[in-house]
């Protein structure tokens, strides 16, 4: 009996709306208790739940007194029950596995009464605001700012750029003048030498004045 009615639960589960789902945020290893009231005491009360990642899963089984019928193998482990009126069950150490549709059914007269199902999950953990800001400071710290290079300059200071350029055409211009006292001095004693060398070159000849100008320059004085 307690098979077949618990194979008709599992079929008609899915029938429920999520609108009847009451909604439980639970912390990480608590205990949580779940209470569900079929309404009406039946013969028999059924425990089963709808896990978000494995599906449909009976749990136990138990009389209107609390004396347990049938229940899964790890159930001493993970759950606890209560003896009284409506039969309450308890989750122990609540884990990320153990999210999902919690829900019970009274069997009364050939009939199956569902009390409200409860939905279970891991509570989310707040991240303070001051280690978020804290961190946002030491990212901050680490990124290099960027270069920002300021065009204008201020009255009585050299630019980089001129000064850089003295400093490229100062060597330029000083070896220009040199090349150019070098070749002075080279052209001048090259002269010098030449000079010396041949000096006939260099002396003036007198001029020979022909005869008929010698006559005529005569006969004036």
């Amino acid at each position: 009996m307690d098979q077949k009615l618990i194979l008709v639960i599992l079929m008609i589960c899915h029938e429920m709306t999520s609108g009847a789902v009451i909604d439980r945020a639970v912390k990480e290893g608590q205990n949580v208790a779940i209470k569900c009231d079929p309404g009406d005491k039946g013969n028999l009360v059924v425990w089963f739940r709808h896990l978000d990642t494995t599906g449909m899963e009976f749990i136990a089984s138990f009389s209107i007194n609390g004396m347990q019928k049938s229940a899964q193998e790890s159930f001493s482990e993970l759950f606890g029950h209560s003896n009284d009126w409506p039969i309450s069950l308890t989750v122990k150490a609540f884990q990320i596995r153990d999210s999902g549709v919690y829900s019970c059914a009274s069997l009364k007269d050939n009939k199956l009464i569902f009390g409200n199902p409860t939905r279970l999950f891991l509570e989310k953990v707040k991240v303070p605001v001051e280690e978020t800001t804290q961190a946002t400071e030491q990212t901050k710290c680490t990124t290099a700012s960027p270069c920002v290079c300021e065009s204008g300059n201020k009255p009585g200071e050299t630019s980089p750029e001129m000064f850089c350029s003295l400093i490229i055409l100062g060597p330029l211009a000083g070896g220009c003048g040199l090349l150019l006292l070098l070749l002075i001095i080279t052209t001048v004693y090259c002269n010098h030498v030449r000079t010396r060398r041949c000096p006939h070159h260099y002396k003036r000849k007198p001029r020979v004045m022909a005869p008929g100008k010698q006559l005529m320059t005569n006969s004036h004085v």
